[in-house]
């Protein structure tokens, strides 16, 4: 059985009856859309994606960091004058 991941639900048939009717119930919460009792996709509201999607790139630059980071480096000598 697939778990779902909200607290507000609906089917396709009210999603298409009333979209805006339904963000407005749900306010700052995300709506699991079913599909004969199960999720098919999940609409979420900007705000939420929007911080989604700034975690993800903060997580994806911390594995880049952390890579680098463990990487063997030979350190180079610069003078100040030369930058």
């Amino acid at each position: 059985m697939q778990a779902i991941l909200s607290n507000y639900t609906a089917s396709i048939t009210e999603l298409k009856k009333s979209p805006t009717q339904l963000l407005k119930n749900a306010g700052d919460e995300v709506i699991a859309i079913l599909n004969h009792n199960v999720a098919d996709a999940y609409l979420i509201p900007a705000k939420t994606y929007e911080a989604m999607v700034e975690m993800l790139d903060d997580y994806m630059l911390s594995q880049e960091i952390k890579q680098r980071l463990d990487e063997d480096f030979t350190p180079v000598e610069v003078k100040l004058d030369e930058l």
